[in-house]
């Protein structure tokens, strides 16, 4: 019993201190993701920069997540690039660097949805360490389903939070 209790705490402690689902309908979901990190803003923020060092491969087209960059600038792209094929994940909206980063980003099934989904990511100081905050909004038609899809773009985006923001 006293493993499964250790097991539960080590859990807890790999968790966003907060994640959810906040609304969906067949036609929208806002979602959101918090979590401290022990790394400082910078730190975070460059970790941001390098997908390739954070993204689960699972959830990339080519199972590698060294295919993934990241321009950092207005119109700049979040792509994937491998042998046989590429895809932008995300155009950038906005960058105030070490602070927020704002990409249209439909991922994975969403791009072929045809929905608008906007992601912003922010950074701010907390104590010695670091707040992350992902917030994620996405609109479609009533025939999207988005309701249906939310839970598992919720489960992929607290993946990448926790991966985010560990301190390796």
């Amino acid at each position: 019993m006293k493993s499964l209790v250790a097991i539960a705490g080590l859990i807890a402690i790999s968790l966003p201190a907060s994640a959810e689902v906040v609304e969906a309908s067949p036609a929208h979901y806002t979602l959101k993701h918090e979590a401290t990190s022990t790394l400082a803003p910078e730190a975070v923020w460059e970790k941001l920069m390098h997908p390739e060092k954070w993204w689960h491969p699972d959830h990339t087209f080519s199972g590698d997540s060294a295919n993934l960059t990241l321009e950092a600038k207005a119109g700049g792209l979040w792509r994937e690039d491998w042998d046989g094929g590429s895809v932008a994940h995300g155009q950038v909206l906005l960058v105030q660097t070490g602070e927020t980063l704002r990409l249209n980003a439909p991922f994975g099934p969403l791009q072929g949805m045809g929905v608008e989904t906007i992601w912003t990511i922010t950074i701010a100081a907390d104590g010695e360490g670091s707040k992350v905050t992902f917030d994620e909004v996405s609109n479609g038609s009533d025939k999207s389903g988005l309701d249906e899809i939310a839970p598992a773009v919720d489960f992929v985006k607290g993946e990448a939070i926790k991966r985010l923001t560990a301190s390796d």
